[in-house]
């Protein structure tokens, strides 16, 4: 079983390492919204792995039928930015042990996506902030 650490940390990773730390941050913010929020599983990494799974598997996630692209994108998670890992792991250490004071930015979003795309359910939620590449919403 994969450590909460670990599943904040290559979320953060493989959704937001282009992003400056604010935008890491917020992407790992919204994992712990939905932590909080009682629609979303109850632990980082039950939110990370959401979405559908094929019924003659149900380790399996259908392609591009999850919340979290990176974990139903058919591409392998391979960690190749060991540098960048490392700092994605500080980020998820400080949000989930709370050592600093870190202000929530996203003001409790549950949704962002990158710019690249529009989600249909971008329409019916509340923007709450834009960083970098990512806007965010609740």
């Amino acid at each position: 079983m994969i450590s909460t650490l670990a599943c904040l940390a290559t979320s953060i990773y493989f959704e937001a390492r282009g992003e400056p730390t604010l935008g890491q941050i917020a992407v790992g913010q919204v994992i712990m919204s939905r932590v909080a929020d009682p629609r979303y599983p109850d632990n980082v990494c039950g939110v990370v792995t959401e979405g559908y799974y094929y019924s003659w598997n149900p380790e399996v996630p259908i392609p591009n039928m999850c919340q979290f692209s990176f974990w139903c994108d058919g591409k392998p998670e391979t960690i190749t930015d060991h540098a960048a890992y490392e700092w994605a792991e500080e980020i998820a250490y400080a949000l989930i042990e709370g050592p600093l004071n870190i202000v929530d930015f996203t003001e409790g979003s549950t949704h962002y996506h990158n710019d690249m795309v529009y989600p249909y359910w971008a329409d019916s939620l509340n923007e709450t902030v834009y960083i970098n590449n990512h806007t965010f919403y609740k």
